[in-house]
């Protein structure tokens, strides 16, 4: 995957930027995101291992032992385990042991993106300092098609603009947690990296150190879950926004880092399920899934009751879990053998992605790379678009000439591009604290959902995975032909809809700003 972003040099709002500065995007391979060491053997000898009766039994670690291994991470309650250590011979040895459901090698996964996120500088946009009491008030809310597309602005004129006991995990590359939009909203107490080890490189991404190391000897003064590639950052600041440059669907919710890939947006699934368990322990409300892939279903049906196991525990934590469709332009409901996830697993809102295409075109076209499919959608949100068609035409928008319907946020102070030979962070072209980037996929349009979802939140009542994923698939937008549509299942969310019709009343709102105990 190549994160090489593109600069752009904005010397005022509305200056047009020079579309030869622009990256074009580039459709995602087909190719499943999840791939396991060519000799069928977990790298680094990593192994998930699913527990009979929901429970890990007390011999284990010192089975695991014997064996020559060790427990990398453990959940009791949810009967899941990362063990690491171990070879392809002595993890059959572990399968047959008593207690033992399932055992698998881990595999790795990586952000899909249809294009290559741009940036651009932002001080001389003449920015107005501090939190805006009204976030459609936010310094480049003309810029921010998609929040007047889910009718973001009506709901907040309203008063609906969250409240700071519903938390929203983000599962994803780390939050830059205190630029601009973000500062005070992310709760670093419950935050946490799982980037400790893993290193991998990817066919377009070569090896890096792990992120804690990067944290450890090159940013000693930050928070572990700082974001190092910028996709996790935009991604939360979609969910909940001060609104100093842009604003948020929600504006008090508070945000909880869950870092799950590393700088080149790169991870395993252990690291995914342990920070989607992470989030159900921790109190979030709201878990958002802006990463996937798709794997084979046949001989892989001992990942896909792990993935099953994880989701049913958060489903009892009553953390409803959002996730991105995915960006290889696939119809789920007619994809063969192929397991998506996680749009597949159960208890989660599967979200498509719409955009214009154009800057006078309909913000609710579906995108060009969105996935879709009647039976697995259930909304659409807005991720951005772009003339793929046509050889990715430019029109005039807010922000200038442009082939891309963006969606844009701040960039990571700490996002590094390139390294050294000696694996030392090179360029930080967003070092500076005043560059803005933008990107596109169903990765932007599932945070909208969640930050609607955090709106709707007031209790937590035992169906309320149900009923506000019901709320919010009841007052979307009806799109296409009439009734569950492939491209938009329900329809397009509409957040004035939402939060007039469900609990989650515009005048509910929290006087205190401490997080949900």
């Amino acid at each position: 995957m190549n994160l090489r972003l593109a600069f752009v040099s904005l010397a005022a709002l509305g200056l047009a930027a020079c579309s030869t500065d622009m990256v074009a995007p580039t459709k995602t391979p087909a190719s499943p995101s999840f791939s396991k060491s060519v000799d069928g053997s977990s790298a680094d000898g990593d192994y998930l291992v699913l527990t009979s009766g929901n429970a890990i039994d007390p011999s284990f670690e010192g089975r695991v032992k014997n064996l020559g291994g060790k427990i990398k991470t453990r959940h009791d309650a949810a009967g899941f385990a990362v063990v690491t250590g171990l070879t392809e011979a002595t993890a059959a040895a572990l399968a047959t042991m008593p207690g033992v459901a399932e055992i698998t090698p881990d595999v790795q996964i990586s952000l899909d993106l249809p294009a290559e996120p741009i940036y651009a500088d932002a001080s001389g946009l003449g920015l107005a300092l501090g939190k805006k009491v009204n976030p459609a008030d936010a310094g480049l809310f003309s810029w921010q098609w998609d929040m007047r597309a889910i009718k973001a602005d009506e709901a907040w004129a309203r008063g609906a603009v969250g409240k700071p006991s519903v938390t929203v995990a983000i599962l994803d590359t780390g939050i830059d947690y205190d630029d601009p939009d973000l500062a005070g909203l992310v709760d670093l107490s419950r935050s946490v990296s799982f980037m400790s080890t893993f290193v991998k490189a990817t066919p377009t991404s070569p090896a890096r150190p792990a992120d804690d190391t990067v944290s450890k000897y090159f940013f000693p003064n930050r928070n572990p879950i700082s974001d190092y590639n910028g996709h996790g950052t935009n991604v939360a600041a979609i969910v909940s926004s001060n609104a100093f440059a842009f604003a948020g669907v929600s504006q008090r919710t508070r945000l909880m880092g869950v870092k799950v890939l590393g700088s080149n947006g790169v991870g395993s699934l252990g690291t995914v399920l342990n920070g989607v368990l992470w989030a159900a322990d921790h109190r979030a409300d709201v878990a958002n899934m802006s990463l996937g892939g798709g794997f084979h279903s046949t001989g892989n049906q001992a990942i896909i009751d792990i993935i099953n196991q994880v989701f049913d525990y958060a489903k009892s934590k009553r953390m409803i879990v959002v996730v991105s469709a995915g960006n290889d332009g696939k119809d789920l409901d007619n994809n063969g053998d192929t397991y998506q996830t996680y749009c597949d697993a159960p208890h989660v809102i599967c979200v498509s992605a719409t955009g214009p295409r154009l800057a006078t075109s309909d913000a609710d076209e579906p995108a060009f790379y969105t996935n879709f499919g009647v039976t697995s959608i259930d909304v659409a949100a807005p991720g951005g678009n772009a003339d793929a068609a046509h050889g990715f035409t430019s029109s005039n928008w807010p922000w200038g000439i442009d082939f891309a319907s963006w969606v844009w946020s701040f960039c990571s102070k700490t996002w590094i591009s390139s390294w050294t030979s000696a694996n030392a962070p090179g360029t930080q072209p967003c070092a500076a604290g005043n560059r803005i980037t933008a990107f596109i996929g169903t990765s932007q349009a599932a945070p909208h959902v969640s930050g609607l979802a955090a709106l709707l939140i007031t209790g937590n009542d035992p169906s309320r995975t149900t009923e506000i994923k019901r709320t919010i698939m009841e007052t979307a937008d009806d799109l296409g032909p009439a009734g569950p549509d492939r491209f938009y299942g329900a329809g397009r969310i509409n957040v004035a809809n939402a939060t007039r019709h469900g609990d989650g009343d515009a005048g509910d709102q929290d006087s205190g700003s401490a997080p949900k105990q």
